[in-house]
């Protein structure tokens, strides 16, 4: 078969499409690929050659993919390579458009999809233009400055984001081996963890970084960067946003080289900060961090990584699953709710997928070039045994959730693949029940849907699980009472269970074959039932049917239709009944259509409801078998319908018989089947069509027109004629042959032997002699109508129209499609791909199409002319019209709706693990038909010819006709061909644009709308107003103004304004910056001529030669030019409508919208529009103005002069003369040149000129880069201070107008107004313009500025101080290149400025104060700066003012620092030495302030690895400090109260009351310090641990002050935090010490605090023994506290750690507690009566208590099973009911909390105990009666 092809073909195809084969015409398809491929490499690359890359490379490489949806990778690997490196050297075009980018990304992905069929040897591809390409649209310098516009969505629904990271991925194998050392130069030094380009840096690596080298080659590849990052993720505990980067690349490191990296040592720290995203609740009060939920990992990833890590030698990772698993089970019990629910449904489903995707990779693929797995690390069974096992037990508890069936029927349906055996079993034996049951529907449908899932398990049975196929009886008849009207769902999952199971079993009573084996007998004496399921099916079905029927439903509403619900019904009741009758033998065939005859023909049914389901059924059972039942069924309609219609009178009834109608409809179902077998009834259908099509009645004549349009269709369509799961058919068991065997057993795709029906040449005799029958005369009729010679009623035009249509839609495969001019010409060949689909046209007869064309649109016109108000018949015309223009047999919204019901199919029932296709037949079949449909429908980039430009001109007249109805109908039917025909919409476009022309007065307001609504689109279709083509955007956007000006335009009509603003929403939202320039680089023309070079086939047409290759140069030179002056004219065309005087205010909006998409990087504006611009910047609207700022600021940026920069040595710099080879991060010495030393400031000309600046704050953290840039000096940079003679046309403008008083008053008048009262905010385009307007000409403007901004600042109003706030940032942001003089007189206006500013600040201003300051300092040398940072350090904290000021200075001063990072150590130590005297602050907001600012101080002390100890303040260093002076505190042992007097006295307090001062900074510190830092310190938090735990209190009480509170948010957030494992000890230790305290309150705290920290740091404490045992004796000891509520606080820590298998229940446990129960209390002694009672309980009261509650822990540790221990404990328990409170109160307390949760299941659950033991239970747990 392979060689045959070859050998035609002349070469080995890549990977073709399989299903091709299967067609029927398959022979003509060699021919046919090899001749489009030809086309395609030719004319792709004379395309590039002449450089014409719209419309050519566009329009061929759509037709490459075109070609690929057709025949999939049919090419040599040659020309795969060829292909691959063209379009790489497409998509990495410079200025190419986005759109263009995303088709050519699109391509390349799908070629380079298949990683196995191209080599490393066969293909590299460089990584940096793919870098340059990202890093210049997603790191976009101008896109904020609206110089780029990209879309927001693009109208193929994803965004340029997910395509390029989609091609990365897809180019990543095959990088260089040299790859990953350029890479880890270029992006290390990003690496400063301050910064947001660690984000940008972490993101790359995840990116770009190749996983899949050969292990030869690792050293090159992972062991380069393996232990940083490795090493860097361990030690981060925070979460910051870049961890999910790393754990995604390290999920797909482990995926791509499993065995080659010992994970062994992170596996308790993976699971731990797994379990930790999970973001479960625990405890009894958690407060979460914000940045866990959004920071948490990605399922997707984590499950990648367990699945790789899974199985080798260690077996660790397995243990880790399974206590992850029963850690977390019984957040799973459907009982329990919450936000994490998803997640960890998204765990269960994907794992056992991910698991299967490994093993099927291991065992069943196809072996590749990729590196396959070592020996010593595949899955051996029992690791596949153990994983199923670990995973069973949530899954069936995630069966019953509320949101989960299936999510659980996915992952059993995996999980069955590997281990049927062990998951079956549980899932039937949770079926059955369920079945029974009539009062838990929602049981049945959730266990339904997974039996579904493991459906082919089951049946297959296999030698693993051999007892399934005996379930499958039992289950398909216990299912049956599922069929039941009342209850939907249940119907509908019960529909797809019986259809699932019966498509994989063939039904054949075979008890009667000679006994095989003993354990098929069973099965064949079983099968027997088959016959009597079947017809209990049948009557359940017409049990269904009697409950639908419409007359008792409806009768006198009007609606005939059915309801949704009914129609889903309908569709599952026919699809299973065909399912059924295609599977039976034919003896049971037979009995089950007897019955359904007898049904239909015994009942007359209406025709709505009832009569479709059952016509549905009758048509399964011909359509199985049609010689047998169209005996029963033909003959009998048609002499049913000629009795009755033999009374002339009947006819003509407006109201049909019944008995008709039913006949009628039956017939018409009946008659979908082999066209073959209907022709030996030719005659009786002729007479019964000529009989009915003219009846009067509407609903009698259109069920005429449909049993027309099915016997044409039968008769004229290619289609498989059966899908049984055997090929060719069910049959009989003789001695050889015994069908049980069959069972399951998928399709065979190299003979699935499928029998197509042909149409044959009698079939298309019979179907032109319908049409010259039937169609002409109609056509005719209609002829005369239109010319006037007869006139006919509207009812009858649209009967004559409703048969045409049938004919047409029946016929249309038969007739061959409109053909005529074409209209537009190309210097490419853009030919359409015509696609052999089976049928040979027959031109020799009358082509009926063109008739119909011919007939119709005259008949369009009458109708508009004379009866606009018909709308009826337009409807029918305009679907004519859809479809003549494109149908040939499919409509593509059916076969979209075909294929998505294929996928799903085939997701439900397919086998991951064995892969390669394993379908059932009938799936295959489908499958084939799908291809053979796709082939139908592929029409792309159809020639457009005059035949269509007359029917798309019909439509738009449509379009805008007066009924809203039609025109809406008519558009999508416009849009739908607009997106079909190359190149139509240029000449749509104009006919469009006349509608709006304010010239016309002809115009109706309806004609208006419809045009607009034209130029609108609809959702997915293509927008008119916005296609991205200078020539049409000139012709819309001036009209869509200029609309606004026509007569029949009102803004008085809401739909219009709401037309209009969509309009423009929609331009705004789709608007992306259309390229200038379409030049194609040198390299891509090189690849396209080796192309050419290529054989096999041969390129056809052949290479361009020099002349042509000449011309086409020229003509793309021209290219550009002319687009250049359309932008200019498409400019001033705008201008020219903004002048206009008429213009309304709305256009005008519009019209300055448009104006600011014009503005782009590559191509100043022309200066009349900047002059329009700055002007607007004083308009009266405050919408334009701000358009206007947004407007200025980008044209100031075109106008930026660029920097000169020169490559420096930083060693040089630093007097270290040689590098360090180390790769250390961090403060170290030839970087210390960089940070701010106040005895090195530049505070002259000289020392400014020699100092070298470095204004990204993250150079030089990590290693340096390879070229470190820096701004030349300033003699090289472009001259300051130009005079107004040496400016271009725009600048002179701009400094005019800044240079004018009145201009600059007026402006900054509108600048210090308020917008919005209350919600302004600092605004950054304000900022970007002052920036602008400083960095571009220098201190021009200043002079006249400066009064203004002396004068705002005496103003505290806000908005005047948030205008001279934007104004100052601009300022100094934009002084960056200024010479030092200017600098130094800036500074010396501004500080006086910013003093002022500051002892003014308000609770409204500060805010923005802050924004400013940080703004400035963003990404400058603090050495530049130097004046400001010493003005903000002069005293913060000073008292002046009040608190308040105080607090907002800190504010401001922290924005600065922040903004800094790691390069002013020595302010950060000055600031902290001026702050530690103050730490005692009395004032919250203060207080709070300072904890902040301290946060950001200590930020820089990190401990991460390969980084030098900061220079920085230490946190270690503090904490001392600060405990020496809490020591008043820690040492006493009484209540610590907050008794401070909120004021601050001057006089000595007591040290004691200043410590408490100070604890109180010291909380808000932690608090604030806990979300942020990248690592917590925790030896010296652990000091402070004793101090809290004292102050925390226990009850949930929000009265407590401020103190308690934060006492306890502290220990909750330092409870969740994440610990090394060489930290645990000493928390441990700390622990244990204050469970030894005084206070009652802090002991019960040590538990609350235990419970989180042990459960967020679960495998880190599971895999240290000595940890386990501490924490365990621990909990036991506090068990036995004299203190009530600590017990019973330690229970249930006790009970937690047990339930998540943190400790286990053994022997020594269980018989401690029972020790210390039995403890034996004394007598009481008899009292005298008025004694007091003495309240301390005794000693052995206490351990009684203890014990009793340490029992009570293990029965509450399980809340949802009964283990083998539990029985006796109740018991025990159960002894202790008398005894003294507290005891009794435990004992109720857990009985009842017992019965509670054990009693839905108690029916399981009661097996496992004794009689004698379920006797005493139940004297306990009934409640005691009453009345005995």
């Amino acid at each position: 078969m392979k060689k045959e092809a070859t050998t035609f073909l002349g070469f080995v195809p890549q990977k073709d499409i399989v299903y091709n084969e299967l067609l029927p015409y398959k022979d003509k398809l060699d021919e046919e690929s090899n001749e489009f491929l030809a086309q395609i490499k030719g004319n792709l690359g004379r395309a590039v050659q002449l450089r014409e890359i719209w419309p050519g490379v566009l329009f061929w490489t759509r037709k490459l993919s075109t070609y690929m949806r057709l025949y999939g990778r049919k090419f040599s690997k040659e020309d795969h390579v060829h292909f691959v490196k063209l379009l790489y050297e497409l998509v990495t075009i410079p200025k190419l458009e986005i759109s263009m980018m995303q088709c050519f990304a699109r391509l390349l992905i799908t070629l380079l999809k298949k990683k196995e069929l191209l080599s490393r040897e066969d293909l590299e591809l460089p990584w940096r233009p793919l870098y340059e390409l990202q890093d210049r649209i997603l790191y976009s310098k101008t896109e904020h400055l609206g110089l780029n516009w990209f879309p927001s969505f693009s109208s193929i629904y994803s965004s340029v984001e997910a395509v390029l990271k989609a091609l990365i991925k897809n180019c990543r194998p095959y990088f260089p081996e040299s790859a990953t050392q350029e890479m880890l130069e270029e992006w290390r030094p990003l690496m400063c963890p301050f910064d947001v380009t660690m984000q940008k840096a972490m993101g790359y690596f995840e990116l770009f970084l190749p996983t899949t080298l050969p292990p030869e080659l690792h050293d090159k590849g992972f062991k380069l960067w393996f232990d940083e990052l490795i090493s860097l993720w361990v030690s981060v505990q925070n979460l910051p946003s870049w961890e999910v980067n790393l754990v995604s690349l390290f999920a797909r490191l482990a995926n791509d080289n499993i065995g080659y990296i010992d994970w062994d040592p992170y596996i308790p720290k993976i699971f731990t900060r797994i379990l930790r995203s999970l973001n479960l609740p625990v405890g009894s009060s958690q407060m979460l961090v914000s940045r866990y939920l959004t920071n948490a990992y990605d399922i997707s990833h984590v499950v990648i990584w367990i699945s790789a890590l899974l199985g080798g030698p260690s077996k660790q990772t397995q243990t880790q699953l399974s206590g992850l698993f029963n850690s977390i089970a019984s957040f799973f019990h459907p009982s329990n709710h919450g936000r994490w629910l998803m997640k960890l449904m998204k765990l269960v489903q994907r794992l056992p997928a991910s698991v299967v995707k490994r093993l099927h990779r291991e065992r069943y693929r196809m072996p590749t070039w990729l590196t396959p797995v070592p020996e010593s690390h595949l899955l051996s069974e029992q690791d596949i045994t153990d994983f199923v096992e670990s995973m069973k037990q949530p899954i069936l508890l995630v069966m019953f959730s509320k949101t989960g069936s299936l999510d659980a029927a996915q992952a059993l349906q995996n999980l069955a693949l590997l281990r049927p055996d062990l998951v079956i079993p549980p899932v039937l034996e949770k079926t059955y029940p369920a079945m029974e049951t009539l009062t838990e529907p929602h049981q049945l449908t959730a266990t339904l849907s997974c039996m579904i899932g493991v459906a082919r398990s089951l049946v297959a049975g296999g030698q693993r699980f051999p007892e399934g196929p005996t379930h499958m009886l039992p289950l398909l008849m216990r299912a049956l009472p599922g069929v039941d009207p009342n209850d939907f769902s249940k119907c509908m999952i019960t529909f797809q269970f019986l259809a699932t199971f019966v498509t994989l079993v063939p039904l054949v009573d075979c008890s009667a074959a000679d006994l095989f084996t003993c354990h098929n007998s069973l099965l064949c004496s079983a099968s027997a039932e088959f016959e009597d399921f079947v017809l209990q099916f049948i009557d359940r079905c017409f049990a269904l049917i009697d409950t639908s029927t419409l007359e008792q439903t409806r009768e006198e509403m009007e609606t005939e239709k059915m309801t949704h619900l009914e129609s889903l019904v309908e569709l599952g009741l026919s699809s299973t009944f065909s399912t059924i009758l295609t599977q039976c033998s034919m003896e049971i065939f037979q009995v089950a259509l007897e019955k359904v005859f007898n049904f239909a023909t015994t009942n007359i049914f209406e025709t709505h409801v009832a009569g479709r389901m059952v016509a549905n059924m009758c048509r399964a059972a011909t359509k199985c078998h049609p010689a047998e039942a169209l005996k029963l069924f033909l003959p009998h309609c048609c002499n049913a319908i000629l009795q009755i219609s033999a009374y002339e009178e009947e006819l003509n009834e407006e109201e049909l018989d019944k008995e008709l109608m039913w006949n009628l409809q039956l017939l018409s179902e009946v008659t979908r089947v082999d066209g073959d077998q209907l022709l030996l009834y030719r005659s009786q259908l002729v007479q019964i069509l000529q009989l009915t099509l003219h009846l009067k009645c509407k609903q009698g004549y259109n069920l005429a027109c449909k049993l027309l349009y099915h016997i044409l269709r039968s008769m004229s369509l290619i289609y498989p004629r059966e899908y049984c799961s055997m090929p060719g058919g069910v049959q009989q068991h003789t001695d050889t042959y015994l069908p049980i065997k069959d069972w399951g057993r998928p399709g065979d795709l190299l003979n699935l032997g499928i029998q197509w029906h042909m149409p044959s040449t009698e079939e298309k005799e019979f179907v032109f002699y319908l049409l010259d029958l039937l169609l002409k005369p109609e056509l005719q009729h209609l002829q005369k109508h239109t010319q006037g010679e007869q006139d006919i009623s509207r009812d009858d035009v649209l009967q004559s129209l409703s048969i045409v249509h049938n004919c047409l839609l029946g016929a249309s495969s038969l007739l061959p499609l409109l053909n005529g001019e074409p209209v537009i010409k190309s210097i490419i060949q853009l030919c359409e791909t015509n696609v052999y689909t089976g049928v040979d046209y027959d031109l020799s007869r009358e082509n009926y199409r063109e008739d119909i064309c011919k007939v119709i649109r005259p008949l369009l016109h009458h109708t508009l002319e004379h009866s606009e108000d018909d709308i009826k018949s337009l409807f029918s015309i305009i679907k004519i019209i859809n479809d003549l223009l494109h149908f040939k047999g499919s409509h593509k919204h059916e076969f979209d709706s075909r294929w998505k019901s294929f996928s799903l199919i085939k997701k439900s029932m397919e086998n991951k693990l064995h892969g390669s296709k394993q379908h059932i037949r009938a799936l295959l079949i489908d499958r084939v038909m799908l291809q053979h449909e796709l082939r139908n429908l592929t029409k792309e980039g159809c020639c457009y010819r005059s035949v269509h430009q007359d029917l798309i001109n019909d439509l738009l007249r449509l379009s805008t006709s007066r009924y809203s109805q039609v025109r809406s109908k008519a558009q999508n039917v416009l849009f739908t061909a607009l997106g079909t025909y190359s190149l139509c919409c240029r000449d749509v476009i104009p006919a469009v644009l006349e509608y709006l022309d304010p010239d016309r007065t002809d115009v109706t307001q309806q004609q208006f709308k419809g045009a607009l609504y034209c130029l609108l689109g609809n959702h997915s279709g293509i927008c008119l107003a916005n296609l991205q083509y200078w020539d049409c955007i000139a012709l819309t956007w001036p009209a869509i103004l200029h609309s606004g000006m026509s007569p029949s335009m009102s803004l008085e009509k809401s739909s219009v304004v709401r037309l209009f603003d969509d309009l423009a929403d929609k331009i705004h939202r789709q608007y992306e910056t259309i390229g200038i320039d379409f030049s194609i680089p040198e390299s891509c023309v090189e690849v396209a001529l080796k192309m050419m070079k290529s054989s096999n086939p041969e390129p056809t047409p052949c290479a361009a030669s020099e002349q042509e290759e000449l011309e086409g140069r020229k003509r793309q030179e021209q290219k550009n030019k002319d687009s250049v002056q359309k932008y200019e004219k498409l400019v001033v065309d705008l201008l020219d409508s903004l002048y206009d005087r008429n213009l309304l205010w709305k256009f005008e909006q519009i019209a300055i919208g448009f104006l600011s998409l014009m503005l782009r990087d590559d191509h100043p504006l022309p200066s009349s529009a900047v002059l329009f611009f700055v002007e607007s910047l004083n308009h009266d609207s405050l919408l334009v103005r701000n358009g206007a700022i947004s407007a200025v600021s980008g044209i100031l940026k075109q106008l930026k002069r660029p920097h000169k920069k020169v490559a420096v040595n930083p060693y040089d710099i630093s007097e270290l003369k040689t590098s360090l080879h180390s790769l250390l991060a961090g403060d170290r010495p030839d970087n210390q040149w960089l940070r701010y030393d106040s005895s090195r400031l530049p505070c002259s000309q000289q020392d400014w000129n020699e100092c070298c600046f470095i204004e990204k704050t993250h150079w030089g953290y990590s290693i340096w880069p390879r070229k470190l840039l820096l701004y030349a000096p300033l003699e090289e940079q472009p001259k300051q201070g130009k005079t107004r003679e040496e400016m271009n046309e725009s600048e002179q403008i701009i400094y005019d107008h800044f240079s004018d008083q009145q201009f600059i008053d007026q402006f900054i008048q509108y600048l210090s107004l308020e917008d919005r009262k209350g919600k302004d905010k600092f605004s950054p385009r304000r900022f970007c313009l002052f920036k602008g307007l400083f960095r571009n000409f220098d201190d021009a403007f200043l002079p006249l500025l400066k009064p203004h901004m002396e004068r705002l600042v005496a103003d505290s109003h806000e908005s005047t101080q948030r205008c001279v706030a934007e104004i100052i940032s601009g300022l100094i942001r934009g002084s960056k290149h200024w010479s030092y003089s200017k600098v130094e007189k800036l500074w010396a206006l501004l500080c006086p400025l910013l003093r002022k500013a500051l002892s003014n600040i308000t609770i409204e201003t500060y805010a923005d104060w802050g924004t400013c300051i940080a703004t400035a300092c963003e990404s400058r040398d603090p050495r530049k700066l130097h004046w400001l940072f010493e003005m903000l350090m002069e005293s913060p904290v000073t008292g002046e003012g009040g608190s308040f000021v105080d607090a907002c200075r800190l504010y401001v001063l922290q924005g600065g620092l922040a903004q800094q990072e790691w390069r002013v150590p020595e302010l950060l130590h000055r600031l902290l030495q001026y702050l530690e005297p103050k730490l005692t602050q009395v004032y919250k907001n203060v207080r709070e302030r300072i904890g902040s600012v301290l946060t950001y101080i200590f930020m820089i002390d990190v401990n991460l690895p390969h980084t030098q100890p900061t220079t920085s303040p230490r946190n270690a260093e503090f904490t001392e400090r600060v405990l020496a002076r809490l020591k008043p505190l820690t040492e006493g042992e009484e209540e610590i109260q907050n008794h401070v007097v909120e004021e601050n006295t001057e006089g000595d307090q007591d040290e004691r009351t200043q410590a408490i001062k100070l604890l109180k900074t010291v909380l808000k510190w932690l608090m604030t310090s806990a979300g942020r830092s990248f690592s917590s310190v925790v030896p010296e938090q652990l000091r402070l641990l004793p101090l809290l735990f004292k102050i925390a209190p226990v009850e949930n009480d929000d009265s407590y002050d401020e103190m308690k509170r934060d006492a306890k948010t502290c220990l909750s957030l330092m409870s969740q935090g994440l610990l090394y494992s060489e930290q645990i000890p000493q928390v441990l230790s700390a622990l244990e010490e204050i469970s030894r305290s005084s206070s009652w309150h802090a002991r019960y705290t040590v538990l609350t605090y235990l419970q989180i920290m042990v459960f967020y740091n679960l495998f880190t404490f599971l895999s240290d023994a000595k940890a386990v045992s501490d924490v365990r004796a621990l909990v036991l000891s506090l068990l036995e506290d004299e203190q009530l509520e600590v017990r019973e606080m330690a229970a249930t820590t006790l009970s937690g750690f047990l339930q998540c298998n943190f400790l286990s229940i053994d022997e020594p446990m269980q018989a401690h507690f029972e020790a210390l129960s039995k403890t034996r209390l004394p007598k009481r002694k008899r009292r005298e009566l008025g004694s007091v009672v003495d309240t301390i309980p005794s000693a052995d009261l206490v351990r009684r208590h203890a014990g009793v509650l340490g029992l009570s822990a293990c029965i509450l540790s399980s809340p949802y099973d009964v283990p083998t221990w539990m029985p006796q404990i109740l018991v025990d328990l159960s002894a202790h009911l008398n005894d003294t409170q507290p005891i009794e109160m435990t004992v109720k307390k857990t009985l009842s909390d017992f019965r509670r949760t054990h009693h839905d299941n108690w029916q399981e659950h009661q097996q496992k105990f004794t009689d004698d033991q379920l006797l005493v239970l139940t004297d306990l747990l009934v409640s005691p009666c009453y009345y005995a």
